[in-house]
């Protein structure tokens, strides 16, 4: 076996469709072979009967997001960030990870500035600080003002791989409870009396009736002439789903409820939910719970949204239900979100694809990880 082959031995594989006892065979950053049986050979790497699983892939972190503002108004270094969100990543098992980055955000102290972001991750790529992939996807705040000249010189990053349409508008969609809404500012350091509270509604609502409708032409004409996948955001009534089909979304992201859900399967959208609400057992500002539509059978892939750990125990979790399984269960984490961000060389343990490999032990129920592998090489 030459320096850069890698053989695995005695791993319990997870496969598309089935988990089978066997081995693997890596040469130049890809999955060569794979079979089942021991080969006992002196040059393998014996995995003690742990799993064996593709690198987790990631539709919509926010993670990022908390390394470069880890409270509000208190901006931290993007090397910096970079570099720490690439590790806790990986050590989460992620391979492949599209960073959500918001464009319009309203609170100035929310807001990171997209182009600092998108800079800090190709210079940390160049200097071979990152262990992982990142890819990057653009969350587009449709009424704000001045949405496309912010989302304009943004759009040739090599590493952009998806465009969500989000309205946060208060009112509606994920905050259509006002005090959900209160507490939601709160707890971000932008909480006012209730002069201000209802002031501020007023002149959000006012910047969506303005501005939302026209600005999502806009962006639609964007994705349509780059070729990009689209995600619609916070689905709350079935005319939502009506326009994201419409849009030629490919993705329904964090539907509000199960109505929605059922819809935008039905349609042939990917519904995706947060493992966070998976592992919590319901959602934290009250809408549907993953579980819910796990049951219903209109849950398609997870992501960790802010808990990057999450990922791989939520797997874990719906890959014991007997009526989904662990083949099933690590689609939603790897091949599934792999194949509707466009990738077609990732997400599975098959001749060909990256040998971004994963090495699990489970210890009293809980995925414990202890190796990650990304494109054949040891990272973790």
């Amino acid at each position: 076996m030459s320096p850069r082959e890698l053989l695995l031995d005695n791993a319990r594989l997870v496969l598309p469709d089935r988990v089978v006892h066997g081995h693997l065979r890596v040469a130049g950053g890809r999955i060569r072979e794979l079979g089942e049986g021991r080969l006992r050979t002196p040059s393998a790497r014996d995995c003690d009967g742990d799993y064996l699983l593709p690198g987790l892939v990631e539709l919509h972190t926010d993670n990022l997001e908390k390394h470069l503002l880890p409270r509000p108004g208190a901006h931290w270094p993007a090397a910096a960030a970079v570099r720490a969100h690439d590790a806790q990543l990986l050590a989460a098992g992620i391979a492949t990870a599209l960073n959500a980055i918001s464009v319009g955000e309203e609170e100035a102290e929310q807001a990171v500035e997209p182009q600092t972001v998108l800079a800090a991750l190709a210079q940390a790529r160049e200097d071979g600080g990152l262990r992982i992939e990142h890819a990057v996807h653009l969350r587009c705040e449709l009424p704000c003002p001045d949405l496309p000249q912010r989302l304009q010189p943004l759009l040739d990053a090599p590493q952009l791989r998806l465009l969500s349409l989000m309205d946060h508008t208060p009112g509606q969609r994920q905050f259509h409870d006002l005090e959900r809404y209160r507490a939601y500012s709160a707890r971000h350091g932008t909480a006012r009396d209730d002069a201000g509270f209802g002031a501020h509604v007023r002149h959000l609502q006012d910047l969506q009736r303005r501005h939302a409708a026209g600005h999502r032409r806009i962006v639609l004409a964007m994705a349509r002439e780059r070729g990009l996948p689209l995600a619609s955001h916070d689905d709350s009534e079935l005319s939502h789903i009506a326009e994201a089909v419409d849009a030629g979304a490919r993705i329904a992201e964090f539907p509000v409820n199960l109505a929605t859900a059922l819809a935008a399967r039905a349609a042939g959208l990917s519904v995706l939910a947060g493992a966070p609400n998976l592992v919590r057992g319901g959602s934290h500002s009250g809408n549907v719970a993953a579980s819910e539509l796990a049951r219903a059978g209109a849950l398609d892939a997870l992501s960790s949204d802010y808990v990057p750990g999450s990922l791989l125990l939520a797997a874990f979790q719906l890959g014991a239900w007997d009526s989904i399984g662990l083949p099933r269960a690590v689609a939603m984490v790897t091949h599934t979100p792999a194949r509707a961000a466009g990738y077609d060389d990732r997400g599975a343990l098959a001749a060909r694809q990256r040998a971004d490999l994963l090495r699990v032990r489970v210890v009293r129920g809980f995925p414990q990880l202890e190796a990650v592998w990304i494109g054949g090489e040891r990272r973790y």
